[in-house]
Formats: structure tokens, sequence, C-alpha cells
């Protein structure tokens, strides 16, 4: 089974950064093609931040461009999130996630971000 365990969140102030990391291990029988990180808020759905291919192409949500960066290291099976100029509104829980030919993988417990305004 694949397991996901994401660390690095933390309370922070409006305009810090923060650096988050995503440990993937039981990939034996399982081809990432794609990973990526999600968040979800209070009274909100989770939604997806960044996405990152094999060949290194992100994708952000237009919320989070600019700001976010998402990296990833295939030989360690680590997925990064480096987060510039946060705001309030990105207050979540923050998940990661990897997606390949046969689906996406269980839920880790998240990380909670919090930024004061």
């Amino acid at each position: 089974q694949v397991q996901l365990v994401e660390s690095g969140g933390g309370l922070v102030q409006a305009g810090g950064s923060l650096r988050l990391s995503c440990a993937v291990s039981g990939t034996s029988g399982f081809r990432i093609t794609t990973m990526g990180w999600y968040r979800q808020a209070p009274g909100k759905q989770r939604e997806l931040v960044a996405t990152i291919t094999s060949a290194g192409i992100a994708n952000y949500v237009d919320s989070v461009k600019g700001r976010f960066t998402v990296s990833r290291d295939n030989g360690k099976n680590s997925l990064y999130l480096q987060m510039n100029s946060l705001k309030a509104e990105d207050t979540a829980v923050y998940y990661c996630n990897v997606a390949g030919p046969i689906g996406q993988a269980p839920w880790g417990q998240g990380t909670q971000v919090t930024v004061s305004s």
C-alpha cells in the first residue's frame, strides 16, 4: 500500500514562508506519473493546489500562482511545496497525493498550515 506522510506545516504570519514535504513509500507496484498538493479549509471542499509531472511540468491553481512552487525528487519519491507570501486565505490542511495508471493513493493525515493576519 502506498503511504503518504506530509510535514512542514505550522503557524506563520501573513507574508511569511513555509516549505512542505511529502514522503512517499510503498510504491513498488505503483507507477507514479503525477504528484500533487491539495488543501482543505474549514467549510470548504478539498481543492487541488499544484501538480507536477514526471517531466517536471507544473500547474497551479490561480490563487497561488507566483507564490507557490512545487517540486519533486523522483529518486527519493518525495514531493515539496515552497509557499511564499502566505495569506490568511491559505490557511488549510494540506495533503499530498500521487497518481498513475492504476489510480490515486489513499490520503494521508495532512499537515496544518495556519496563516495569521
